[in-house]
């Protein structure tokens, strides 16, 4: 059989957890890669060099390279002394391939061969992309570090998010969109990591006129003033703003909840109702799979990371999440036939 050509579109941790399971699976890979990233090691490259943003591309690059431990090990490495503290050596290596060769894509294609990747990651643009953020007081921030850093967002709420200036898709991300068996979204922060893809118009409309299939890796928890009290529903429904209603086929939802422990230490700082749920009897025009997705270990972190106490630890499992991503390939295949599942 021909094999497959899954897209993923996303960034941050959630595309990095993704990509780690679906390599091991018989696919054509292709990651396109969120470029609005402005915070810690790549925020400063960023604003220094004027490179694009490194950060969550090495991440996918990483996932998918078939390398040696210890080289996938030392393009997570950050420094803790020095002029380099907070730095990660994998963001310096692209920055550094992006002036060499004169592109950051052509600096990624290089470090394809460095890491020996099994696929393909892709700029959703090669272009100066900022995210804006507008408040619910109407207050404009600049910066997709804001999300995670600015109080005032915690206590007002988003309204809105939008960029600085209209950036044009990569052209291989379009191509790869229009050759999709299966376009898949998330999981990751719906503001941080997924909305600025589809702020790209034309990537957006590339999704919406795909004949792919469309799966929605839904997020296992809310964040206090971006989708406080959010349900599978309310997400979808901030993706179909861009993608259209129906547009997708397929969601997946974490139907196991985690230690009570953590429920606890993840509400004392994004407050109640933290967890993703949804109501099995509502009647939807996609379809929501059920399934326990979670990472049965806490991830420890890295040494040195500036923004390590900003990330999620309530993560997806990469290879549970791969494993339902690939039956619901086959589902797709058959969706005249079988009937809804919850």
């Amino acid at each position: 059989m021909k094999a497959k050509n899954i897209v993923t579109i996303g960034g941050g941790t959630g595309s990095f957890t993704l990509l780690s399971g679906l390599k091991k699976y018989p696919v054509n890979i292709s990651a396109i890669v969120s470029m609005a990233d402005d915070g810690g090691s790549t925020g400063v490259l960023r604003d220094e060099l004027g490179v694009l943003p490194p950060g969550d591309v090495r991440q996918c690059l990483v996932a998918l390279s078939e390398s040696s431990d210890t080289f996938r090990e030392l393009m997570g490495y950050r420094f803790e002394k020095g002029g380099l503290r907070g730095h990660n050596f994998g963001n310096l290596l692209l920055s550094a391939l992006e002036k060499i060769s004169g592109s950051f894509s052509e600096g990624i294609q290089e470090a394809v061969k460095i890491l020996n990747v099994k696929g393909e990651v892709i700029p959703v643009s090669e272009k100066d992309m900022r995210l804006c953020i507008e408040l619910k007081n109407g207050k404009i921030l600049e910066g997709e570090k804001e999300l995670d850093h600015n109080e005032e967002i915690r206590q007002i709420g988003i309204e809105k998010v939008f960029l600085k200036r209209s950036v044009p898709a990569s052209k291989k991300a379009i191509s790869l969109i229009r050759k999709a068996d299966f376009i898949i979204i998330g999981p990751g922060d719906l503001y941080g990591s997924l909305l600025h893809n589809f702020l790209v118009k034309d990537l957006s409309l590339a999704v919406r006129r795909s004949k792919a299939k469309v799966i929605f890796n839904c997020g296992l928890t809310n964040k206090k003033g971006q989708t406080e009290n959010f349900s599978v529903d309310d997400y979808v429904l901030a993706l179909e703003k861009y993608l259209g209603r129906g547009r997708i086929d397929f969601v997946t939802a974490n139907c196991r909840e985690p230690e009570e422990k953590l429920i606890r230490k993840y509400e004392k700082r994004e407050g109640k109702n933290a967890l993703v749920k949804f109501d099995k009897g509502k009647k939807r025009n996609y379809r929501i799979v059920c399934a326990d997705l979670l990472q049965r270990n806490i991830s420890p972190g890295t040494k040195g990371d500036p923004i390590g106490h900003s990330r999620s630890f309530i993560r997806h499992d990469g290879e549970k999440l791969a494993k339902l991503i690939m039956v619901l390939t086959e589902l797709g295949e058959y969706e005249n036939i079988i009937k809804d599942i919850i």
